[in-house]
């Protein structure tokens, strides 16, 4: 466990030792901030083994440790199918996508799509929705997307016995090179998802299909710490300064407030509170109600389904809702490593030369009234701005939520993103794992981000080396 400060904690600015500035007015970084490896303040955590994203929060005391381990114990053991004798893990199904939240967030990290020619899309999932058109907007302010009448929103594909799982899925995969100006070249991917063994009839034929990967766990109560206002701050939907980064937010339905809000959680945004964003796993993932969403989500044409035994009304009890939600809430973010290292620096004074912070937003600071007293006033470095932004025609799924369009994504957070690989066993990023590491991560960005991508295709062996060991340092 990483030591604790003595002195209070100002707002930290860059330190710009030498004061070396580029042509483009960016900083040359040649020592690191004070306190820069403690990406997550005082909660940071020094492990960066395998179990690195499944520690509490360093500052947890020992007494509230006990619930930490207790929300552990529902996120990682399986649920199972009522009726039984497990009364308070029962009630799977009767459609899902897995039976335990640790089997998509795989050791609380990231997770892949399924290897060439597998169906076993364990976690991956496929968001499903229909056009809208101006009668559907009542809808889509309260559930951001007009589901496909016979499957709803999500493609499950897993079922209690008896009763046929909504379809299977494979993604395949065309190819095409990006060039850098040194003459290097790269591969990239382009998933291309295929659907079969539909349980229920067809599918709407205009239907939109977006793959999802199971995003880390780490940090996510520090995120939803961040005051309202400092994340609007960011925005500029018209970009105003110039800049060619127009990032904003998403606009989303709170079920607990019934109200429009901001929305933080998930790749689009799409989640306002880390609450939610567990209710509607359990309901999706793995047929699961609660207090906040006590309805099946089977549909009308799933006779099978609205007839199955379920476990309880709710099948997740408001306890062990509050257990998962104070778990989630207190994942730790492991410490940076070699903030110091020549070449780390060389890399992060890359990475703001290309434009990459316009986006990925090193530091904020956590409200003075946050959810956990944990989570209070921290001044953190999660590289998101959470925030929606073009990405361009290569990254576009072509399906809306909510405020956000086809071509939008929410930023997501680097810290941690160089243990990908210790803790969940590849090195597979972006929406729907298509880039195999960090580079082909790079080389899809586009839209607002293709100025900065530019940048990077300029880039020597050197540089590019340097700007990994940066991003591998996060």
């Amino acid at each position: 466990m990483l030591a604790p400060f003595r002195r209070p904690l100002p707002l930290l600015l860059p330190i710009l030792a030498s004061a070396l500035v580029a042509c483009d007015q960016s900083p040359r970084f040649t020592q690191a901030e004070p306190d820069e490896a403690l990406s997550a303040g005082l909660t940071t955590v020094s492990r960066r083994d395998q179990n690195a994203f499944s520690l509490p929060s360093a500052n947890l005391e020992p007494v509230r440790r006990l619930d930490f381990s207790v929300g552990n114990s529902f996120f990682r053991s399986p649920w199972v199918i009522a009726p039984s004798t497990t009364t308070a893990r029962d009630g799977l199904g009767p459609l899902f996508n897995t039976n335990a939240c640790q089997n998509c967030h795989i050791r609380d990290g990231r997770g892949h799509p399924p290897e060439p020619d597998s169906i076993n899309a364990v976690s991956m999932l496929v968001r499903l929705s229909i056009p809208a058109t101006a009668k559907d907007a009542w809808i889509i302010e309260r559930q951001g997307v007009l589901p496909e009448p016979r499957y709803g929103t999500q493609l499950q594909d897993m079922a209690n016995p008896g009763i046929a799982p909504e379809g299977k899925v494979r993604v395949d995969y065309s190819s095409h090179a990006v060039r850098f100006d040194d003459g290097y070249t790269l591969e990239l991917r382009r998933p291309h998802l295929n659907i079969s063994q539909l349980g229920y009839g067809p599918m709407h034929p205009d239907t939109l299909f977006s793959a999802r990967v199971a995003p880390p766990m780490i940090g996510l109560g520090l995120l939803e710490a961040i005051p309202e206002a400092a994340i609007l701050a960011n925005a500029d939907p018209d970009d105003a300064d110039g800049d060619g980064i127009a990032g904003r937010p998403n606009r989303v339905w709170d079920d607990a407030a019934q109200k429009t809000v901001l929305g933080r959680f998930g790749w689009k945004a799409g989640q306002p509170t880390l609450n939610q964003q567990n209710a509607h796993a359990f309901a999706n993932d793995m047929g699961l109600t609660t207090s906040l969403l006590p309805h099946a989500t089977c549909s009308q044409a799933q006779s099978a389904c609205l007839r199955a035994p379920h476990g309880g009304d709710p099948e997740v009890s408001d306890n062990i809702l509050d257990k998962v939600l104070f778990y989630t809430r207190n994942l730790a973010v492991p410490a940076r490593r070699q903030v110091d290292a020549e070449q780390v620096l060389a890399g992060k004074t890359l990475f703001h030369q290309a434009g990459c912070q316009g986006c990925h937003t090193p530091q904020f600071v956590t409200a003075a009234d946050a959810a956990e007293p944990e989570l209070v006033n921290q001044i953190i470095r999660p590289y998101t701005d959470l925030l929606l932004h073009d990405m361009g025609d290569g990254l576009a799924d072509g399906r809306g939520e909510f405020l956000a369009t086809g071509r939008e994504w929410r930023t997501p957070p680097l810290w941690g993103i160089g243990l990908t690989e210790k803790v969940s066993g590849h090195t597979q990023f972006l929406h729907d794992g298509r880039a195999r590491n960090l580079l082909e991560a790079i080389a899809w960005h586009g839209g607002e981000a293709e100025r900065a991508k530019r940048h990077v295709l300029t880039f020597s062996s050197e540089e590019r080396a340097a700007l990994l060991a940066f991003l591998n340092s996060l």
